[in-house]
């Protein structure tokens, strides 16, 4: 297992902020809000004289006018509040007990003309504590404030008229809380909301959201297909079936990303000629062991290869292909062996257009020709009669019949010339380009319904090895993915099935 991977680096720190941030709420729940606090903001610090250096225009009526020395006058609203979490007593505010004040406001700059004082909704007892006798008291630029118990939310206001200096000097509250702070608070606008949540729950919040967002990308980018089952590091090829072929070149694209170290290739150039390259190769390794070669055949091995042993790993289905120009949907047997052997020449003889016929094949080294000979015709295609499988070479021959090295280039000439049949491996979900697959006596090939029909191009898929390789090589690896998990996948998706399936069990058994 990767400790180290993406996913798991995100999920520990997930983990880990999950828990410092409960943590940290535990803290701040039983310590931060259990604290005494006093807080306090200046609400509204505005001139109402008439000095230009106040720095803003202001028309005063009555009193603001007539009233001398007043010309650098100014108003502030000074909000106090207890915003912690327990309510404060008298004896909370600390100094020495000769003075009856708790708290000092102090005006830098300028000096107190006057002073009201306003409270909460519902809290008209602290008016009280409001008085000389309690210690209310103002001098020069200071007002001291009496010890004022608040409880929990209760504010009190300080409307204060001064003059001696412009809008802005600084303003600050001093005293002392037992257990606790006096602290200014951010003045808050007339039209501004509070935040929901404070900034740090903000930002736990914005941290963990990354977090799970992150890991949660993580695991849906990620490829979580599992790597194949004793991965082997090395090099192997694989030849012989140009049907099988595209199977084999995605799993070994596949095997080559899960399994460092592992080399595939895919060499397929005909069932018959893998075989022989696999024996001539075993042959010259002598006792050195099996050679890394895996070579794969429609159909069984022919005689006189003792030494290969073989692997069923599916079956195979195959298909005729007409030309489009061709509009025929089906043929019975024994109109393709009719056709194959010459006796129809020409498409109108089975009610389609008047076109030759032209038969494009595979070579003698084709699984696929091999398997067509002996499941539907029932003997040998007539011998080749064309190079170019457009002009006759051999005027004797009743049908022009030319014959290829590989699939794509049969599915290629089919869909090019009108009027050509050929052959291919099923492809499925795939229709050649200018060509369209014809059923056989009514039978359509499926991987669905296979084995139930009377379908007769099918073939099983054989893998053999020069003997047995060793358990811990990449053939014995290659061909137990093959026939395992993704693998199976991989075979039925382009239109085989997989011998290690029950269906496909029962039919591998058979055959």
């Amino acid at each position: 297992m990767e400790w180290l991977s993406a996913e798991n680096v995100v999920a520990v720190a997930t983990a880990v902020l999950g828990v410092l941030a409960s943590v940290g709420v535990l803290w701040y729940e039983r310590r931060v809000p259990r604290r005494k606090r006093i807080g306090y903001r200046v609400q509204m610090d505005t001139p109402i004289g008439s000095d230009a250096g106040q720095g803003r225009a202001n028309v005063r009526l009555g009193l603001f006018d007539e009233t001398p020395d007043m010309s650098d006058a100014t108003l502030v609203l000074l909000r106090v509040e207890n915003d912690g979490s327990q309510s404060i007593a008298r004896g909370d505010y600390t100094g020495p007990d000769e003075q009856l004040h708790g708290l000092v406001v102090e005006f830098t700059e300028r000096r107190v003309r006057g002073i009201a004082v306003t409270h909460s909704p519902g809290a008209d007892h602290l008016m009280d504590h409001f008085t000389p006798s309690a210690g209310l008291r103002e001098s020069g630029s200071l007002i001291r404030l009496p010890r004022v118990p608040l409880n929990r939310g209760e504010h009190f206001k300080l409307l204060v008229l001064l003059t001696g200096s412009r809008v802005g000097s600084p303003i600050r509250v001093t005293g002392g809380i037992r257990d606790g702070e006096v602290t200014p608070n951010k003045a808050a606008r007339p039209d501004e909301k509070p935040p929901l949540f404070g900034r740090a729950a903000r930002s736990i919040t914005v941290a963990l959201t990354v977090c799970v967002v992150t890991l949660a990308a993580i695991i849906l980018v990620r490829d979580d297909t599992r790597p194949p089952i004793g991965c082997a590091r090395g090099e192997l090829t694989l030849t012989g079936s140009t049907a099988f072929a595209p199977v084999l070149r995605e799993l070994a694209a596949k095997y080559g990303e899960a399994c460092e170290g592992a080399t595939v290739t895919v060499d397929a150039h005909g069932s018959t000629a893998g075989i022989r390259e696999l024996a001539d190769r075993g042959t010259a390794a002598g006792k050195s062991g099996s050679p890394a070669l895996v070579a794969f055949s429609d159909g069984s091995k022919p005689s006189g290869f003792p030494q290969l042993r073989e692997n069923r790993v599916a079956v195979s289905l195959f298909r005729l292909v007409v030309n489009d120009r061709v509009p025929l949907k089906n043929l019975t047997g024994d109109d393709i062996r009719r056709i194959y052997r010459g006796d129809i020449h020409d498409w109108r003889q089975l009610g389609g257009p008047d076109l030759p016929v032209l038969l494009v094949s595979r070579d003698a080294n084709s699984g696929t020709r091999e398997v067509f000979q002996r499941r539907v015709l029932g003997r040998n295609e007539p011998a080749q009669s064309s190079r170019d499988c457009t002009t006759k070479d051999d005027p004797r021959a009743p049908v022009i019949r030319c014959e290829l090295d590989s699939t794509e280039q049969v599915l290629a000439e089919v869909g090019r010339l009108p009027g050509a049949i050929g052959y291919s491996e099923l492809r499925s979900g795939t229709k050649p380009a200018g060509a369209h697959p014809v059923a056989i006596d009514g039978d359509t090939p499926s991987v669905d319904t296979i084995g139930t029909g009377g379908y007769p191009y099918r073939e099983i898929e054989y893998a053999y090895t020069y003997g047995s390789p060793p358990a811990d090589s990449l053939a014995s690896s290659f061909l137990a993915y093959l026939s395992r998990g993704s693998g199976q996948d991989v075979v039925r998706t382009h239109g085989h099935l997989p011998c290690a399936t029950p269906q496909g069990l029962r039919i591998c058994g058979e055959e």
